[in-house]
């Protein structure tokens, strides 16, 4: 997750919402990426998604069985559809996101019948810097 928090404030620094994702296989990471929606004029490019593509040109398939994805705050109902998608095997993210997450807030996304994979879900990893990392960039924003 560290090294998910030092994406993130790299993204924040580049004045994108600071969100970080790292996904490890087999103990070594295999992609890094922070937002960059507005760098990329691209509504999709969130950290999740930038780092599934990454880990799937990396071990040459769109499946992602054996991978672990660790992120900042908890993902978006699109992120948690390219989880699923990817068959991530893991979960891990920092921050709850009351008004935009999917995981255990919202949507429920894994919890939808139509879910075809649910990762395993641990929350509240590094909560407490990945929440002050949000805060401080919005509340430098206002």
């Amino acid at each position: 997750m560290d090294l998910a928090l030092k994406a993130a404030q790299t993204a924040g620094n580049a004045g994108e919402v600071p969100i970080g994702c790292v996904i490890v296989l087999d103990g070594e990471v295999i992609a890094t990426a922070a937002n960059r929606t507005m760098w990329d004029r691209d509504p999709t490019a969130h950290a999740e998604i930038l780092a599934i593509r990454h880990a799937a040109k990396a071990v040459g398939s769109e499946r992602l069985p054996a991978c672990d994805l660790y992120v900042t705050l908890e993902p978006c109902a699109m992120c948690a559809g390219a989880i699923s998608f990817a068959r991530i095997r893991r979960l891990y993210y920092g921050a709850t996101d009351a008004k935009g997450g999917a995981v255990e807030s919202g949507v429920r996304f894994f919890s939808s019948p139509t879910c075809h994979h649910t990762p395993e879900i641990y929350s509240a990893i590094s909560e407490r810097a990945a929440a002050d990392l949000l805060r401080d960039f919005f509340k430098a924003r206002r």
